[in-house]
């Protein structure tokens, strides 16, 4: 790679992807890094994101999805399965990825903007000059060489040691990070277009289980649950097992993936001086559902759109690139995540009796479009004996 670029984003996922495509169409030079040895590997997804999602920022390719959804299951503690049909799904109304073809192209994509891309290379260390961070130092093979840029995008994920080193708070609280368990399995009767989530405390406590298809007779598979109820006997493996046995015991694990998600606020500050964070480093997952892929293509976007214009200004300092904190905090998605964390520490206290509750009475409800916001709207509107129980989140509506 070149010594020196405007520049330089460490992470090669969707959120860094789309940075360097958008910083390289405006005609900055542009170095990413990945640390691992190809784009798209491992998967630790679960490869979902909305049609009205993903179109914002390109045509859908049958190259890289697996599969077509038009409408969502949930299935409450009780069993009892509500099916939010096409008309009402939302966001969960879309497609399943193929992740490790989708990631490398939006990679690909990027390279043809004219970035510069360089895989099995991590970043050691940021580069500090008079408090601004002005590159990273990076080691490919043994080799380590200084790569310095006027602005350098951290988009390495939920770890995000970069924005650690150049003295940002990314610690997770225990109990706001799901860890993570999903195997890709064949062999196993499922609804092609349809994604489902089993809730309940026996199942998958404050999280949720998740089928995703991926082609015929064939899914993600996994589970979520809270660290904090995470122990021996008790791992989201051992709960994924037994998911397993009771529903697909005739079924193939051909893939096993692990991994966290946070479901915490966003860092309190999402740049500094010649630093912006995007996607899950950033801490912008969907704090109900874990999603991160739109989050982190948007923010990803946003911070190259602002970098170009701070680097065209001359001044990289953390003032100067506020307007990417900001123009994230104020969107839609700012919101959506502010309101679904509230939620969320609402809805992972309840008991499997008012789960069954909720999801019998949301299934009666006639939803022009589903959302968590039309949810607990409807839900008080037609059962005000609901509203006590709710008045936690009324706030937000």
């Amino acid at each position: 790679m070149k010594p020196e670029y405007d520049l330089l984003v460490i992470g090669g996922g969707p959120g860094g992807a789309l940075a360097a495509r958008t910083a390289a169409e405006q005609g900055l030079s542009v170095g990413l890094i990945e640390k691992r040895p190809a784009i798209g590997v491992p998967v630790r997804c679960a490869e979902g994101v909305g049609r009205d999602l993903l179109e914002e920022f390109m045509d859908p390719d049958p190259a890289w999805i697996s599969a077509e959804i038009d409408r969502a299951v949930i299935v409450a503690p009780d069993g009892y399965r509500m099916s939010l049909e096409p008309s009402m799904g939302g966001n969960e109304v879309g497609y399943v990825l193929d992740r490790k073809r989708f990631d490398r192209e939006l990679v690909i994509q990027a390279a043809e903007a004219g970035a510069d891309i360089q895989v099995k290379t991590r970043a050691i260390s940021p580069i500090i000059e008079n408090g601004t961070v002005s590159g990273a130092r990076v080691e490919q093979n043994g080799l380590v060489q200084d790569i310095r840029a006027r602005v350098v995008i951290a988009a390495d994920g939920v770890e995000s040691k970069f924005s650690r080193w150049c003295g940002v708070d990314t610690t997770v609280p225990l109990g706001e990070i799901e860890t993570c368990v999903q195997y890709l399995m064949t062999g196993i009767d499922i609804d092609e277009a349809a994604t489902v989530f089993y809730l309940g405390n026996d199942v998958a406590p404050e999280g949720y289980v998740w089928v995703f298809p991926k082609g015929p007779r064939t899914a993600n598979v996994g589970i979520g649950i809270s660290g904090r109820k995470s122990r021996e006997g008790s791992r989201p493996l051992d709960y994924l097992n037994r998911f397993v046995r009771s529903n697909f015991p005739n079924g193939r694990i051909v893939e096993w993936i692990m991994g966290g998600v946070s479901i915490c606020p966003p860092l309190e500050k999402t740049v500094a001086d010649g630093l912006i964070i995007v996607g899950d480093a950033a801490r912008v997952s969907d704090p109900i559902t874990g999603g991160g892929i739109y989050n982190a293509m948007y923010t990803g976007r946003l911070a190259a759109q602002v970098a170009a214009d701070a680097i065209a200004k001359g001044d990289v300092s953390a003032p100067s690139l506020m307007p990417y904190d900001a123009g994230w905090r104020a969107s839609k998605l700012g919101s959506a995540l502010q309101r679904n964390y509230r939620i969320k520490e609402y809805f992972v206290k309840l008991s499997d009796d008012k789960l069954n509750r909720l999801v019998h009475s949301i299934s009666r409800l006639d939803l022009s479009q589903f959302s968590t916001l039309e949810i607990i709207k409807e839900l008080i509107r037609h059962d005000p004996s609901l509203l006590l129980e709710l008045k936690a989140i009324r706030d937000l509506l």
